[in-house]
Formats: structure tokens, sequence, C-alpha cells
């Protein structure tokens, strides 16, 4: 279940859009010593290097709002990476990784939206409501993408 969401200034949201860049980033990582497939992870390669370039962008606007990034607790890292492990354990097909990163990536948009209907209701910087907004769409894209894998 999705924590409360406050938004009091600018650097909330862009503190939420950073730690949402950074877990798809450690998934991604999770995930790649397992993929087989070389077309798989050339895609999750390069999700990996868009979501890095999202993480500078939030880093850098982070800094300018006088704060620091924070991609959050170290249990809720454990917590992610050892729910990967343990369902690749039981099945490390690119269908049930691409079933994973669908679910993963789809509960961040519902939660970034959150954040960004929040910040709109604030006096957010629209840059920092502009990167959100472009995480939430490239994020969309990668689920309509990831989903090819799954009518092969």
């Amino acid at each position: 279940m999705a924590g409360t969401v406050v938004v009091k200034e600018t650097s909330d949201l862009l503190q939420e859009v950073y730690r949402n860049v950074r877990m798809a980033s450690e998934s991604i990582l999770d995930l790649m010593p397992k993929v087989h497939s070389e077309k798989f992870k050339s895609d999750l390669t390069t999700q990996l290097s868009v979501y890095e370039a999202f993480a500078s962008r939030a880093a850098k606007l982070l800094e300018q709002e006088g704060g620091r990034p924070d991609d959050g607790s170290a249990w809720t890292k454990v917590g992610a990476k050892w729910g990967i492990m343990m369902n690749l354990a039981k099945d490390a097909t690119t269908e049930h990784m691409v079933q994973m990163m669908i679910e993963g990536t789809t509960m961040g948009v519902g939660e970034l939206l959150r954040w960004i209907r929040e910040g709109e209701n604030k006096r957010v910087s629209e840059d920092a409501l502009r990167l959100a907004r472009d995480v939430c769409s490239y994020e969309e894209k990668t689920v309509e993408d990831l989903k090819e894998y799954l009518r092969a």
C-alpha cells in the first residue's frame, strides 16, 4: 500500500523522482546477471542509461534547491533486492523478468503520478514537475515496449 504523499516544496517532489529512478536503475542492475536474451539485455542497458540521466537531472535540480539526493533507506533497497532474487529463484525466464519489470514500473508510475498531482497543487517549480512528467512518460512507454516480449 502506498504511503501518504506530502509535497511541501519542490525538493520533496525531486527526492521522490530521484528515489524512483534510482530504484529502477538498481532493479535493472539486479536483473542483468540473470538475463540471457541479448535483445532484452540491450533494452535494459538502454533503460539503465535513461534512468541514470533522469537521476542526474533530479540531483542537479535538488542541488539548485539547496538539497542533496537521497535514494531511500537501506532496508528498502535490501527488501527490493531480496524480492527480485526470490522471484528469480522461482522463475528466471525472460517473460517472468519482463512481468516483474512491468509490475515494478507500473507501481512507480502510479506513485509518481500521485506526487505530481500533489505538486501541482503546491508551489512546486515547473522544472521539477516537468522532470517528474518526463519520467512518467518514459516509464509508461517502457511498459508498452516491455509488453512486446510477452507477445513473442
